[in-house]
């Protein structure tokens, strides 16, 4: 069985949080790893990958995979199934809603990238995450919506494990 290898930037401890809900809700093996402690071959040795990140200020990714992203633009992601977790928060930043998932998925759309979530039941103005309705990613609001964060996971993960 292959080794999903699920990378998250954090700097409050909540997307740290969601990415071990994540790898405790898959039954297979996931290795969890902070970005800030990780290389580029680190991520490239995975054929499975789950990326993780917060959005910040006006829609940017979290400051460890900003200082990532370099990396980001070497990395072959077209043989490789991605799928991609954004933390946001709808209420203050309505125009920005997870858009750390539309940063993400601009470097790995080249490979089968899974996971896909509508955006019914969320109650943001805009993200650049959102393509036809759905998010390319999941998308967790933990300050405003806490109470519907392990129900989103449990979901997603049980869409996205097939694919893994």
């Amino acid at each position: 069985m292959e080794t999903i290898g699920l990378f998250y930037g954090s700097d409050t401890g909540t997307t740290e949080e969601v990415a071990e809900k994540i790898k405790s809700a898959f039954s297979k093996e996931v290795e969890l790893h902070n970005i800030a402690d990780s290389s580029k071959e680190d991520l490239e040795k995975y054929d499975k990958l789950i990326l993780a990140s917060a959005t910040w200020g006006s829609g940017d990714l979290q400051a460890d995979w900003e200082d990532f992203e370099n990396n980001l633009q070497e990395i072959d992601f077209s043989s490789k199934t991605i799928a991609l977790v954004g933390l946001g928060d709808q209420e203050t930043y309505s125009d920005t809603f997870c858009n750390a998932l539309a940063n993400l998925y601009a470097y790995v759309k080249a490979g089968n990238v899974v996971g896909r979530t509508s955006a019914d039941g969320y109650y943001f103005d805009e993200s650049d995450s959102v393509e036809n309705g759905e998010f390319v990613g999941l998308a967790i609001d933990d300050v405003n919506q806490d109470e519907l964060t392990d129900e989103r996971i449990e979901a997603w993960v049980k869409q996205i494990e097939g694919s893994f």
